[in-house]
């Protein structure tokens, strides 16, 4: 079961790194809840697609705002890919 600290560092983290793709993927962020979600989801795609490429990039907090921000932009990409046909 996830303590208040541990529910607290999840957010901060999915709020950094979801805000952190917003501005490399589309140039602004998409807002508080947004990015928190985004960061989120991308924290679980990374934590899934890396172990299987054997991409480790560290521990510790940076590492992890490092690893869900590189899930979140490729989140990102795939949603512009769909919405726009496989065009940029």
């Amino acid at each position: 079961m996830l303590g208040t600290n541990s529910l607290i560092v999840i957010l901060l983290v999915g709020l950094i790194a979801g805000w952190l793709a917003g501005k490399i993927v589309r140039g602004t962020g998409f807002g508080i809840i947004g990015d928190i979600l985004v960061g989120i989801a991308g924290a679980l795609i990374a934590s899934f697609l890396f172990p299987k490429l054997g991409i480790r990039i560290g521990s510790g907090l940076v590492s992890e705002i490092i690893y869900s921000a590189i899930g979140a932009i490729i989140l990102l990409l795939v949603v512009r890919l769909v919405r726009t046909g496989g065009r940029f």
